[in-house]
């Protein structure tokens, strides 16, 4: 059986590819378990617009982050 794999191993072999730091990496990966985490485990394919639109302004408003924080 040949499962493909985790979607967060994906991000993680994603960014490594475009040779971005190690911890750039890591806080994408961060960044992406918070958004699942967030939307109760939905799976992000299944989200669209208006949930990164809510995601960002929890992360703006609850949390106090940086707009810059979030980008890459």
């Amino acid at each position: 059986m040949n499962k493909s794999p985790e979607l967060l191993d994906q991000v993680h072999e994603c960014i490594r590819v475009r040779h971005y730091s190690i911890r750039t990496e890591d806080s994408c990966v961060d960044w992406a378990r918070c958004f699942i985490l967030f939307h109760g485990k939905r799976h992000p394919k299944d989200s669209g617009g208006p949930e990164v639109e809510a995601f960002l302004t929890y992360l703006a408003v609850e949390r106090n982050v940086a707009a810059s924080a979030t980008l890459l």
